[in-house]
């Protein structure tokens, strides 16, 4: 079988190594274009781009999708079947068409719930206790194509949006392999989505990673996990940047300290109030420099009760 691969992050990858590891032609590589990265705001090409050259596959990285001249090229290459893992755009119609066999996408959830460019962190904010991977036969819409494949995943109570996105990259490239190997013998029976049982998982943006702590504590604790270890959950301390690494809850009742405020210095955390129940910090790293636990943070800024770390207000 000739397979065109479209992928970009590093979730793509295992999904690339297993096919190309047990023997799929991969005719041609479709990644996003280099993007500036870092203080320098180098040009870098993606995880899929770096590797795939590496292994001496061809690499296309195409501004858009519906250029006469890439569709003639894609034809050229006469692939069997397009595999989509993360690329991050939405295929037109007239790619779509263009495999004999289609379009099958790896998705990192049990669909029709997270549809969308964030499915792992999402899950995790809103305390999910599984997710999954879907494979899906591709129409025009956003993940609403007919499921092929499912295999269900539990999000573990000490998961971060990191530990997870690393477990569920590994269980795509095995889901893929079997859902290819039943493609092969006929196997695969696609069923629609249920469109009515739908949620999204949109793309994070960057306000979303400052702490609001006149949220719940729980509400707090599942926003650091998420964002962990990027692009990170951060408060203010004297006007810089402190990312929460890693944190706990304690309680769940009101405080008569201002949501903010440090209510106790422990052993191994730094506890603080919340709209509801204490958030306890236990890895901090402030802007510049590296990665502290808590009670090097606390005697480095000569933190004392009733000091505050800053942020806006808002109810969650």
């Amino acid at each position: 079988m000739k397979i065109l691969f479209m992928g970009t992050p590093e979730f793509a990858l295992p999904c690339l190594c297993r096919l190309r590891g047990e023997g799929f032609e991969i005719v041609g590589v479709i990644t996003q274009p280099d993007r500036p990265s870092g203080r320098g705001k180098k040009m870098m090409p993606s995880p899929v781009k770096r590797w795939a050259e590496r292994e001496g596959l061809a690499v296309l990285q195409p501004d858009r999708l519906k250029d006469p001249a890439l569709l003639s090229s894609l034809r050229s290459l006469n692939p069997d079947l397009a595999v989509v893992v993360a690329y991050g755009k939405i295929l037109p119609p007239e790619l779509l068409r263009l495999p004999p066999l289609g379009c099958i996408n790896v998705h990192a959830s049990l669909l029709p719930r997270y549809r969308g460019a964030a499915p792992i962190q999402r899950s995790i904010m809103a305390a999910e206790g599984l997710t999954g991977i879907t494979i899906m036969q591709m129409d025009e819409g956003m993940d609403t194509g007919p499921i092929l494949l499912q295999v269900p995943h539990p999000i573990l109570p000490s998961d971060s949006g990191g530990t997870l996105h690393d477990r569920l990259a590994l269980l795509a490239a095995q889901t893929l392999s079997r859902a290819l190997e039943q493609l092969c013998q006929g196997q695969l029976r696609p069923v629609a989505q249920r469109d009515e049982e739908a949620t999204y998982a949109p793309p994070l943006k960057k306000e979303e990673s400052l702490i609001h702590w006149q949220w719940r504590a729980q509400a707090l604790h599942h926003l650091i996990r998420a964002l962990s270890p990027l692009p990170g959950a951060y408060t203010l301390w004297k006007g810089m940047r402190v990312k929460i690494l890693r944190a706990g809850v304690q309680g769940d009742g009101g405080s008569s300290s201002p949501p903010g405020a440090i209510l106790a210095l422990e052993t191994d955390a730094i506890r603080v109030a919340t709209g509801s129940g204490s958030l306890l910090l236990l890895g901090l790293q402030l802007e510049g420099r590296r990665p502290m636990e808590a009670n090097e943070f606390a005697r480095g800024q000569r933190l004392a009760l009733g000091d505050a770390f800053g942020g806006p207000s808002h109810d969650r």
